[in-house]
């Protein structure tokens, strides 16, 4: 009797204006990279609005920004860029200080496929270069970096899932499709926190959290991709909602959750 079709903030052009209204859908090209993604979202849209105009089905969608939190993937090929820095930046700090049994315990948990977590020390260290994080002895000491992606410059925007969650069923119980499509007069609902951070100061809130005293290196020759995605929400707080849980004391509660296991 009612759906919510969950989609993307890749649907909008990648040069569009900030922060992305719900209005700028379908009024440029798309970032090249998300294109065959974000047109199976807009399809989805299309179809979701078309069910409630030819049928009178009450079924909405809503677009949210980068989510985070429990539960994600921390596979360092394919993950999203909060839980790769995390995990990054969590055996970084186990090999500065020493504490193979974490790194071991961490690779046993999370195999990483060419790491093995009982080969030697050495082995691990040369496994982990390919991830862009470097062990570089100075003597007796060492020192312990961790290579990012692209500059580090473009903005991103990030949402917790517990507060995704809590939206979505805020809109369910609050949203007809009538009323997003005739009154409000739009195809979907950003969901967000409307607040945006570049990658270089996620990195830092990331490095703080785990406690990490290494050098941070920003690999420039891979790509940044959109310059910035920062939703506009002021339709969802129209609607009286509002995110609740600060992204720094977000990455605090996903860390503590990834040392749980």
């Amino acid at each position: 009797k009612k759906l919510l079709f969950l989609g993307s903030s890749c649907i909008y052009p990648k040069m569009a204006p900030q922060p992305l209204r719900e209005d700028y859908l379908l009024t440029g090209p798309l970032e090249h990279t998300n294109e065959p993604y974000a047109i199976a979202k807009i399809a989805g849209i299309k179809m979701c609005e078309n069910y409630y105009r030819q049928y009178g089905s009450d079924f909405i969608s809503v677009m949210p920004t980068n989510l985070y939190g429990p539960n994600d993937s921390y596979n360092l090929e394919k993950s999203h860029v909060l839980p790769a820095m995390l995990r990054k930046m969590h055996l970084a700090k186990n090999l500065e200080d020493k504490n193979w049994e974490a790194i071991r315990s961490d690779l046993k948990r999370n195999p990483i496929e060419d790491i093995p977590w009982d080969v030697t020390q050495e082995e691990i260290k040369k496994g982990l270069n390919k991830y862009g994080i470097f062990s570089l002895a100075d003597g007796e000491k060492l020192s312990v970096e961790v290579h990012l992606w692209g500059s580090g410059k473009v903005y991103r925007e990030f949402l917790h899932v517990d507060d995704m969650a809590d939206a979505c069923i805020y809109i369910l119980q609050n949203l007809p499709a009538d009323k997003l499509y005739n009154e409000l007069g739009h195809t979907h609902l950003n969901i967000g926190t409307g607040e945006d951070i570049t990658i270089r100061e996620l990195a830092s809130l990331v490095k703080k959290t785990i406690g990490f005293q290494g050098n941070l290196q920003w690999d420039t020759n891979k790509p940044d991709g959109t310059p910035k995605k920062q939703l506009d929400v002021s339709l969802l707080q129209e609607l009286r909602w509002k995110h609740k849980i600060a992204l720094q004391e977000g990455i605090e509660m996903v860390y503590k959750s990834y040392l749980k296991g």
